[in-house]
């Protein structure tokens, strides 16, 4: 089966590794579609992703596909199942998954790596997904699922005043689920005009730009604000235009090398609260659900479908990962 693999010095190969028939709990999926991460990129940059890389590894995670073989040990899946993947696996035993963190577990690691043909994630990690959802969609699950934790830990009350910055690919999904939240007012920060549009056609009330966020600020109170780009520049900003009482939520995946700095003293009178949130604990069902009920939209998302092979220039230039979520396309089915 055909594998693609980040080889370091960034440096993408395509390469044929074997297949094989799935043993224990493993379910042999045949990928059908995978979303490209920022996190990939940032792998492929020479940085960490959610973990340490150490290439050459396979990249991708956000994966959906049909099972075509299953372990003897598998109990709830069979050849032919459409189905979605959480690529994150905990052992269930260390002090942190028996405290019901798993994504904090000692021994966690990646279980789809959805740039190759075939993936064989054990079943716990599978999911069944409706006839009715497309599988393109389906690969939609671990993103999805990730912003949903993001959103637990901030507990958004309703009636509120919501700022969220960036409109990629993870800012579109989380605005959606803002809008689920019966917030009074959603303002989407946001450079790109036409990111803007697509903010407003998802359910921002306003889609201003880092300039002008700056004066509204001054005028209202920003209950809740969500970074969802990464940058140094707009996670100081998220910091410094949070009102009194205000909760930011540091969800983009900053550069290790640029530490985040704020005034101490006007966070302190503002009493502001700073979260941060790291993978998908026991939220990916929800995802799956969620995308079922046709509440999340998607095809308004994607920017590019591309295959394994032209995945190498894509990460170098990042030409449609700009604009929306590139899906890469394995098997291609529906």
């Amino acid at each position: 089966m055909k594998a693609g693999y980040y080889m370091g010095d960034f440096t993408y190969q395509v390469q044929d590794i074997p297949d094989h028939r799935p043993t224990g709990n493993e379910v042999k999926i045949e990928v059908a579609w995978c979303g490209l991460c920022g996190t990939d990129i940032h792998k492929f940059q020479g940085k960490n992703g959610a973990s340490k890389v150490i290439p050459p590894i396979i990249l991708g995670h956000e994966c959906s596909g049909i099972v075509t073989d299953v372990g003897e040990e598998c109990k709830y899946f069979k050849p032919g199942d459409r189905v979605a993947c959480d690529p994150s696996w905990s052992c269930g035993k260390c002090i942190w998954c028996k405290q019901g963190f798993p994504n904090f577990c000692e021994e966690r690691h990646g279980v789809a790596k959805g740039f190759s043909e075939y993936v064989y994630p054990p079943e716990k990690n599978v999911y069944h997904i409706a006839d009715s959802l497309d599988l393109e969609d389906a690969a939609f699950a671990e993103p999805l699922s990730c912003a949903i934790h993001g959103m637990d830990l901030l507990q958004i009350a309703s009636g509120k005043r919501v700022v969220m910055y960036g409109m990629g690919a993870i800012g579109s999904l989380m605005l959606q689920l803002i809008g689920l939240t019966g917030a009074r007012e959603i303002i989407v920060v946001e450079r790109e005009e036409e990111k803007r549009k697509l903010a407003l056609e998802l359910g921002a009330t306003r889609a201003v730009t880092d300039a002008e966020i700056e004066a509204i600020a001054s005028e209202e109170n920003m209950d809740y604000v969500i970074e969802c780009i990464g940058l140094k520049k707009t996670m100081e900003q998220a910091i410094h235009i949070a009102g009194k009482n205000g909760k930011v939520l540091l969800f983009g995946l900053g550069d290790p090398d640029q530490p985040v700095a704020f005034n101490q003293f006007e966070a302190y009178t503002k009493e502001v609260s700073i979260y941060t949130s790291y993978l998908n604990p026991r939220t990916t069902e929800r995802a799956v659900a969620l995308l079922e009920s046709g509440a999340i939209q998607t095809r308004n998302i994607i920017s590019a479908e591309l295959s394994l092979e032209e995945m190498g220039e894509e990460l170098k230039t990042q030409t449609y990962a700009r604009k929306g979520k590139v899906m890469v396309s394995l098997s291609g089915k529906h």
